[in-house]
């Protein structure tokens, strides 16, 4: 069992499925990418709870799958916590023509990806994301 990474939910939901092997993974991604885990909290919510978490701390007034906080220093392990909306993650399934559960998985990643030092400001960064996503996701799921 992986005590350094846990889940909480703002309202209902019995997503992401397998927790256990999930944390397992993603302690995994962290030394895959050579980076230190201290703690890392995933908070799944509603698309309204994020959107105030989004304007109160980031000022802006637009919706989206997730937000990331860290809480550590550069060079040492690190402590975060990522907020989920499970509302947009359904939201983008349907549009992407993808799974509500491979969805739900590429946010969490592509969340322990930018804590890894990946960023997705510009067209190379983003395509260099997703191909990071896309590798753990074909991990995870064993393609």
């Amino acid at each position: 069992m992986n005590d350094r990474i846990s889940f909480s939910y703002e309202s209902k939901s019995s997503l992401p499925k397998d927790k256990e092997k999930l944390k397992t993974f993603i302690a995994n991604l962290f030394k895959s990418e050579k980076t230190p885990l201290s703690t890392m909290r995933f908070i799944f919510c509603s698309d309204e709870y994020l959107h105030e978490i989004n304007k109160m701390h980031l000022q802006h007034d637009d919706f989206t799958d997730v937000i990331t906080f860290t809480y550590s220093s550069a060079g040492t392990p690190v402590e975060s916590e990522a907020y989920i909306s499970l509302d947009r993650v359904r939201e983008n399934a349907k549009t992407y023509k993808n799974s509500t559960t491979r969805e739900l998985h590429r946010v969490i990643f592509h969340s322990v990806l930018h804590l890894c030092g990946y960023n997705d400001k510009n067209p190379r960064q983003r395509s260099k994301m997703r191909k990071r996503e896309d590798h753990y996701l074909d991990l995870y799921f064993g393609r």
